[in-house]
Parts: C-alpha cells; structure tokens; sequence
C-alpha cells in the first residue's frame, strides 16, 4: 500500500479524520469520535485516525486543524469603523478566526478593558493606507504598550508606521509581527498577509494556550484553526471548477458561511466600497451553533420572522444546557434537523446581508450577492448524518427568498459527506495542492 496521510478536524463537539492516499489523493477511510476535550483531545483524536486509517496503513504524517476549545480568538483594532477596522475584521475572518472585540477611533481605558473582557488570543492592529496619516496608528500602539495586555500583535496598517509600532510594542513586552496592509489603497482589501500571520500565531501560541492535551505532540500536529483550512478547500475547489460557490457549515458552537465568487468590475472600480470588497470570504455566527448556542438559533430566527414551534424551542434549550447531548432517537434528529436549517437560513442571510461593525445602528455593509453561485455545500454533523440534508439545505439556503438578498436559486447543492474540505486545506498548507486538488475531483464532480 502507498503512504498514508491522515488529516484529522479537531471541532468542539466531534473529531473528524480522513485517511487520504498521498500520491494519488484517493480518499481511503473516514471517521469520528466525540471530541475528548473532558480530558485529553488525544484520546478521540488517536481513536478517529485509528478507525479511518486502513489496517496495515504507512502511515507517513498526521496532520491537524482545530477549533475545539473557542478556536482562534481575535480582537481587532482600527482607525475608524467604516474602514481600517472593517477591513481588518474581514481578514481577521478569512484566517479562520472569531472576532470577539473591535475598536475604533479614540482608544482610552474603557476600550483596552472592553479588550481584555473579550479574552483575545491575538491582536489585529490596522490602520491608514500605506502614506497616510500615521497620528492614530502610533496612539493605538501607545495605548496598547501602556494597557496590562500582553497579547500578541499582528500589525498591517500604514506600512510607514510598522518600524515605530513594533518598537514600541516589543519594548513594553509586547510580542508584535508585521505584515503588509490589509487596506494598502482605499477600496484595496488585501487579506492574505494578516492572513498568514494570524495562522503562524495561532499555531505558536493559541494552541498550545487552549491546554487541549498534555502531549507535545498534538501541538506539533496542528497546521492550521479549521475555518483556515476549511476556506483554502473551498478555494482549490473554487479553482478547479470555475464556479462560484457557497459553503455552510452548522456546527456545535457556530454556524460559519464561506463563499467563493468572481469579482464583479464594477465594485472592484470607482464604486468599490472603501473597506474593499472580500470575494473569498467567511463569516461566523457565534449565536448560530446547534449544541452550545442553541438557543441563539431559535431567538434568531423568530427575529426574522422565521417560524419556530415552542418544541423546537424546547429543544434549542435542552441542547444549549447540555452541550454533550448526543441525539439518537428519531426526534431529537429531527430536531438537530431543525435547528440546521434554521442556523443556515440565518447565517446565509448574514453573510449576503454585510456585517455592521460599531453597533446595532451601524448601516450594513460589505454583502454580497448569491445570484450566480452555482455550488452549495453543506457541512456539519447533523448535515453528514441526515440522508434528507440535501433537500432541507436546499430550501433552507436556495429557496428562501424573504431575506432581503437574492439567493442562489438554480444552484447544485451537496453535502461534503466525507468532511474532505478541511483535509483538503490542510494539505495544501503542507505544500501538497495536488494531491487536495484530486482529493476534491473525487468528492465533488457530478
């Protein structure tokens, strides 16, 4: 047998691996066991890639991405909300992390313990375009020196400053990284750089943060947070078949939309929005999972004026009080069901809708329009386990024409089954894009 690469998803609720074959990128067995964050994640993680991998296997490497324990926390500090902060909180997103905290404008004291509530793994801080005015970069960074925070840094704001912040935040003990801007000109959003910087700390410092396991090596397994790897899938795929595409991917704690869409010229122009646009892109809803936040699901939908049965709602509480439920009858399938399409008709809406960053009153912005995606994948448990998934997705995301977007109407929707997506990223991150590419050939072509 040819060597063996087995690509494990450590999520907060179950631990997924594929044992991928490493030259051809066949798919050779799949599995999960509940995520053993009670103890040590090794447990369910040794358990998973015992049972995917084929007996006999030569097995040459074991790569890891996770989300378990909050996954990769980030707080996001900006010139001003409608831009800089913006834009830093788009990328933030794209390298698979949760935002938890932005601020903007004048920082004082307030804001840097509003920062420390949040409880960030790391720090984006961005601001001004590359020659601009740095007055308000270097008093973020002086408030940042002077504030009992020690959270790492990952600076991509006005290049002029970088020399001057770093400085002055590694004196005051503060472990700082700089990157090309995420808004070098206005309209102008590149992600990539803050991209990979904020996986290189995630990988140096959250992991090992999250005490998930006792066992050096699991830390040195991890290559990347889940929604990093699960983007960079959807990418390759992206790639491969020159679609546009959309993904949901339900989850015990979060519900996370990523798409994939062809730049429209127009938006890339002169109306292009100041923060610019991120054609490759995910949100989270962190109130949107259907274990932990349950409940969230259900307050969410009736806001949208979405029916919810006070079963269901029922439910939604009996699983957000006990977030190891593990549903084996009929019914609590069906409610999990539920729950799913609820959390993916919501988050969908989210996504195509734009964010407002600020607060309530904040306009929307940054949506996007879903009228020529032609691929929709779902992901999640629930997702894999419900032969019927394809058709409640499908009404769910495609066929909901109330949320005040235009959906994708005649797209093709599947169910990555085989929970490839993430393997797939994973290997591209260890330099095998080939392999992820015939990976994904084989589990979505017609």
């Amino acid at each position: 047998m040819t060597g063996v690469l087995v690509c494990v998803d450590v999520g907060s609720t179950y631990t997924k691996a594929a044992a991928v074959d490493a030259d051809t990128g066949a798919l050779l067995g799949a599995a999960s066991h509940p995520t053993t964050l009670g103890t040590d994640v090794m447990e369910g993680l040794t358990a998973a890639v015992a049972a995917a991998a084929p007996p006999g296997a030569d097995v040459l490497d074991t790569l890891v991405c996770s989300s378990a324990g909050g996954g990769l926390r980030l707080g996001v500090i900006g010139n001003e909300p409608l831009v800089t902060a913006r834009a830093a909180y788009r990328a933030g997103l794209s390298a698979g992390a949760r935002v938890v905290e932005v601020c903007a404008g004048d920082i004082g004291a307030t804001d840097m313990e509003r920062l420390a509530r949040a409880r960030p793994d790391v720090l984006l801080l961005a601001g001004g375009t590359d020659g601009g005015d740095e007055t308000a970069l270097r008093a973020h960074a002086e408030a940042l020196a002077a504030a009992p925070l020690r959270t790492p840094v990952v600076f991509a704001g006005n290049a002029a400053a970088a020399s001057d912040v770093e400085a002055l935040l590694t004196a005051a003990g503060v472990e700082t990284t700089c990157v090309g801007n995420v808004l070098p000109r206005i309209g102008s959003l590149d992600p990539l750089p803050a991209r990979t910087a904020l996986r290189e700390v995630f990988l140096r410092h959250v992991i090992a943060g999250k005490h998930l396991s006792a066992r050096a090596d699991f830390a040195a397994m991890v290559k990347a947070a889940t929604p990093d790897a699960v983007l960079t899938g959807i990418e390759i795929l992206a790639d491969l078949t020159g679609e546009d595409l959309l993904a949901v991917d339900v989850g015990g704690a979060t519900t996370d939309v990523y798409s994939v869409l062809t730049p429209d010229a127009e938006l890339s122009g002169p109306r292009a929005e100041v923060a610019g646009t991120a054609w490759r892109s995910r949100t989270v809803e962190g109130d949107l999972g259907v274990r932990h936040t349950a409940t969230g699901i259900a307050e969410a939908a009736e806001a949208e004026g979405l029916h919810v049965p006070a079963t269901l709602r029922a439910a939604a509480r009996h699983r957000t009080g006990r977030p190891g439920f593990r549903s084996t009858t009929d019914a609590d399938l069906a409610e999990d069901a539920a729950l799913s399409a609820l959390a993916a008709t919501v988050a969908v809406g989210r996504h195509a809708r734009g964010e407002r960053i600020g607060g309530p009153t904040e306009p929307l912005r940054g949506g996007k329009d879903l009228a020529a995606v032609t691929l929709v994948i779902g992901s999640g448990g629930v997702l894999r386990r419900d032969s019927s998934s394809e058709r409640w997705l499908r009404e769910a995301v495609c066929e909901h024409t109330a949320g005040g977007f235009r959906p994708p109407a005649a797209a093709r929707v599947v169910v990555d089954a085989a929970c490839t997506l993430a393997p797939a990223g994973l290997l591209a991150a260890c330099g095998r894009r080939e392999t992820a590419a015939a990976l994904l050939r084989s589990s979505f072509e017609d």
